[in-house]
């Protein structure tokens, strides 16, 4: 088995997408496959749909018994294949040669949050962000909607072993740097000029002791003594702006 791939795993299911933003991304996606759409005539007629995919026309209270209680589906729903698996390897090789940052997740499992580091990953043009397989949640249409387009644009890794995986980032030329509360150093402090992989721990626990020893350097953002912690997805869009303004 190559190194950080995922595994292969039995389906559970095609999961389901809502709202103008997933859906339209979506249908963008070269290597999504849209197996069926559902969606009122006035906003399936806004589409460019290809004829192969099967289109159902629904009102709004027949949409919304496809999706969880109250979500905003904004009369469309599409049903898809998750992505294809990416190795990391691969995707280490396709940023050689560029600064980009690099997003490392440590038993984040929250949808909402994970969609909302993959919105932020996608604004400072990071390489991808990099999981375990286990502790990370699926694809899904909460995580797709939090990411509002991004899950088909920011290259998402899977691995089975994270702190594996951070020694192969680190082959490739990334300083990784985590973040965590007890850190001496600020962020500004202690990026330097390197390329830099930013990990980040679950909310609450923080970072195992095996990820950070995996770390080069530890940092903290400089929050104000009255906030103890910031959300994760919060503090990612922080330091992704922090490592693409640096001088």
């Amino acid at each position: 088995m190559r190194k950080g791939h995922r595994p292969s795993q039995p389906a559970q299911g095609r999961p389901r997408f809502w709202g103008r933003h997933a859906v339209i991304a979506a249908l963008a996606n070269p290597d999504r496959t849209v197996k069926r759409l559902w969606g009122t005539r006035e906003a399936v007629s806004a589409l460019e749909l290809p004829p192969v995919i099967p289109v159902t026309y629904a009102d709004a209270a027949d949409l919304g018994r496809l999706v969880p209680h109250d979500a905003p589906h904004q009369g469309l729903v599409i049903e898809v294949d998750p992505l294809p698996d990416i190795w990391l390897g691969d995707l280490l090789e396709a940023a050689q040669g560029d600064r980009r940052p690099l997003v490392v997740l440590d038993q984040v499992t929250d949808p909402h949050n994970v969609g909302a580091v993959l919105r932020s990953a996608a604004a400072f043009d990071a390489v991808g962000i990099v999981t375990q397989d286990r502790h990370a949640p699926p694809e899904s249409g909460a995580l797709a909607r939090s990411a509002s387009g991004a899950l088909e644009l920011v290259p998402w890794v899977r691995v089975v072993n994270l702190a594996r995986a951070l020694d192969e980032i680190a082959e490739a030329g990334f300083w990784r740097i985590g973040l965590s509360g007890h850190a001496k150093g600020t962020l500004a402090q202690v990026m330097g000029d390197s390329r830099i992989a930013i990990v980040l721990g679950a909310e609450g626990e923080g970072m195992r002791q095996n990820t950070e020893a995996h770390c080069d350097e530890l940092a903290k953002l400089p929050i104000s003594p009255k906030v103890e912690s910031l959300n994760i997805s919060n503090a990612a869009a922080i330091a992704l702006y922090a490592i693409a303004v640096r001088g």
